[in-house]
C-alpha cells in the first residue's frame, strides 16, 4: 500500500518530463505561492529536509509534503492526476499548457493501520 499513486495521464506527462529533464521529484508544501498543487522539480534541483515527509515513490519519481500539511492529510490517500491549463510557473510541466493537481479519498481504517507504524514496544 502506497499513500500516493498516479493516474495513467499523468504517468505520460510524468514520462516525457523525465525524458526531458532527467530524475524528478515531487513536492506538495500547501504554502501560499504553490497552494496545495503537487510542483514537479528536478531531483537534484530541490532541497528537501527534517520539515518534509517521503509519502512514496511513482516509480522511481519520490513524492513528498511538508509536514505541516502531512499533518492534515495524513488519512488521505493522493492520487496525481493532469489537467489542461496552467499552473504554477515553478513547476516542470507548466510550459505543456498542463498542471498536475492530487485527487484524494479517506483511507480505510485497515489501510491507515498498515501505513502508520507501530509506537508499541
Amino acid at each position: 500500500m502506497n499513500r500516493v499513486d498516479i493516474t495513467p495521464q499523468a504517468r505520460e506527462v510524468l514520462d516525457a518530463l523525465q525524458q526531458k529533464h532527467g530524475s524528478l521529484m515531487f513536492h506538495q508544501s500547501g504554502g501560499c505561492c504553490d497552494g496545495s498543487a503537487p510542483m514537479c522539480y528536478p531531483r537534484d534541483e530541490f532541497q528537501t529536509g527534517d520539515s518534509d515527509v517521503l509519502l512514496g515513490h511513482l516509480g522511481d519519481t519520490p513524492f513528498y509534503m511538508s509536514k505541516s500539511q502531512f499533518e492534515y492529510w495524513q488519512h488521505t490517500h493522493l492520487t496525481v492526476d493532469v489537467v489542461q491549463g496552467r499552473g504554477s510557473g515553478f513547476s516542470l510541466e507548466a510550459p505543456l499548457g498542463v498542471r498536475f493537481l492530487i485527487r484524494s479519498r479517506l483511507l480505510t481504517e485497515e489501510e491507515y493501520t498498515e501505513l502508520t507504524p507501530s509506537t508499541k514496544a
